[in-house]
């Protein structure tokens, strides 16, 4: 079938509907703004659910465009047959009728505060380059010199601290009209710097750049501020009392920042793709806005695409992929006994109750684990399940992880964590217990391995299959096989000496719910090597003898017992 392409990355509004991409209309977005007539207005939302392509749409359809030669663009024809346009005239009368400005600091993620201001001055820059056909009326002669150093870029620092104020005076004398300011990505700076240590100079910068846009500018009709945190303790925003923050607790605007539910099932019945909703309601929905269902729509599209051209494709983690994720390590690193038991809990499907405060500072988030935990819910790794207000008048939320494409991230991450761990482990009286058929000491290397790790117990036998084996793979001497075909099953693990002089060892694994059932368990691993003639290999390899370990699971405890045998 042929299917309108999807729009994979492409978040400049113009270059989606010229050319002919899927579209999901969000344009009822404009109408909301206008009717609640916010003055300042901060929306919060995770990184890529769809924040910039919803900026790049409020400029073309509020912007009064001109041509390097200040020739009026017309972009009504970009809304045709669009929500907005059945909103009425009272909406309609102010398209394309005030001068924008429209910046992103998401290029400001640089290794030091130089390269970080230049790239923020070259932004400001190109958009000082863009409205640069207004120093063709005569009327900017006393301005022209201040505005042609910041287009080209040699102004000094306090040029550029004041230069989106000085941008919108300009304009509005060019126009007769108040500016609107949109600043997408605004705390990347922010982040960044906080990661790269030069967190104070970049706040300083940010702080008087947007002290000079949004509390003493006269010119200002209105501005929308996207980013993933509110950061008002920073003192950015000191002062602005016309400030009005959406964060994904708030219930307006809750359906423009991500797919809802009815949205995906369309999406997915017009790529005739409806028999895999399902799969992708199971790893990409969960999220809360407000009160609004939302899917992550970075992911839906990327999966949607990618069955397009091949229906048997299976779902990815794309998210993990759009970030760092350094928020997830620094979790697990800091994780003491408590915090690990939470996050098995959570990716296991539990949930857990936290504090929720949302004036956090990037300086702040690594302060406390209540931190880190708000930190990762306004950021898209939780969603909200309920809510209860404390005796003490703290909000209280309960929390979950939202789909299997973040549990995936977690995993991830804490098989690295894990790995790392084990690295700097000194496994080596683990290795000559299990070599020396030391069942004692091999269960006590185990069991304090166990409970030092973040586990996850919902791929049951799978998980403790993978923890032995990466354990055992580094024995000096020893070549570690899983899952062979071998006999009349399959066997979870073979450990073989180099040596065919050495015995070797088959290892089955077993869980349970009961800890009074372990070595019952136990037994039944070493009795099932046997029935299903695991053995069979080996003797056909060369091995004369052979050691059966059956090892059970319950938790973080477990049950190993040993056979010794010889091939037939």
């Amino acid at each position: 079938m042929d299917y309108k392409p999807l729009p994979v990355g492409v978040d400049n509004f113009e270059k989606l509907v010229t050319r002919g991409y899927y579209f999901i209309d969000k344009t009822w977005y404009m109408k909301e703004l206008l009717d609640r007539k916010g003055d300042v207005n901060l929306f919060t939302r995770p990184r890529r659910f769809g924040k910039t392509l919803n900026m790049s749409m409020l400029q073309y359809f509020f912007e009064d465009m001109r041509t390097d030669d200040g020739e009026k663009q017309d972009n009504a024809y970009l809304f045709e047959n669009m929500k907005i346009m059945q909103a009425g005239e009272q909406y309609l009368a102010h398209m394309g009728k005030y001068p924008v400005i429209n910046l992103t600091l998401k290029d400001a993620k640089q290794p030091n505060f130089e390269l970080a201001y230049e790239a923020i001055k070259w932004q400001i820059a190109d958009e000082y380059a863009r409205h640069a056909y207004i120093l063709n009326d005569e009327k900017f002669s006393d301005e022209k010199e201040a505005y042609l150093k910041i287009k080209r870029r040699t102004a000094d620092r306090s040029a550029y601290n004041n230069s989106i104020k000085f941008l919108s005076q300009c304009l509005e004398k060019y126009y007769g009209r108040k500016v609107i300011i949109l600043i997408d990505e605004y705390d990347v700076p922010l982040e960044n710097a906080f990661t790269e240590k030069f967190y104070e100079e970049m706040i300083g910068f940010i702080r008087s750049l947007f002290e000079a846009a949004f509390k003493t500018n006269g010119s200002l009709e209105f501005a929308v501020i996207t980013g993933c945190l509110r950061i008002s303790k920073e003192s950015i925003f000191t002062g602005l009392n016309n400030l009005e923050v959406i964060s994904i607790l708030d219930w307006n605007y809750g359906k423009y920042f991500g797919f809802t539910e009815e949205e995906v099932k369309k999406l997915c019945t017009d790529c005739g793709l409806e028999h895999k909703y399902d799969l992708i309601k199971e790893w990409y929905n969960g999220y809360i806005f407000g009160n609004t269902n939302v899917y992550n729509p970075w992911s839906v599209i990327r999966y949607v695409k990618a069955l397009t051209s091949h229906e048997e494709e299976f779902p990815h983690s794309y998210w993990a992929n759009t970030s760092s994720n350094v928020v997830v390590r620094k979790l697990i690193e800091m994780a003491d006994d408590s915090v690990k038991g939470e996050l098995e809990n959570l990716i296991d499907g539990g949930t857990i109750e936290k504090p929720i405060h949302e004036d956090i500072t990037y300086g702040e988030v690594y302060e406390n684990m209540d931190n880190l935990w708000n930190f990762m819910f306004f950021t898209g790794y939780f969603r909200k399940v309920s809510e209860r207000m404390g005796e003490d008048d703290t909000r209280y939320l309960t929390l979950m992880i939202p789909n299997r494409e973040v549990r995936y991230i977690f995993r991830e991450k804490i098989m690295a964590w894990f790995e790392r761990k084990m690295k700097e482990r000194d496994l080596t009286r683990l290795h000559t217990a299990f070599v020396n058929k030391d069942t004692k000491t091999l269960e006590e290397e185990l069991t304090d391995i166990l409970y030092e790790t973040i586990s996850s117990f919902d791929e049951s036998e799978n998980y403790y299959h993978g923890l032995v084996a990466g354990l055992l793979s580094g024995m000096k001497g020893y070549r570690t096989k899983s899952n062979r075909e071998s006999g009349k099953g399959r066997c979870d693990l073979f450990v073989k000496p180099v040596s065919r002089r050495k015995e070797a060892f088959i290892v089955e694994f077993k869980t349970t719910k009961k800890m009074k059932a372990l070595d019952a368990k136990a037994e039944e691993a070493l009795e099932q090597i046997k029935d299903k003639k695991y053995a069979l290999e080996l003797e056909e390899d060369g091995y004369d003898y052979y050691n059966s370990y059956g090892i059970s699971f319950c938790g973080k405890d477990c049950c190993v017992k040993l056979r010794e045998e010889i091939t037939q």
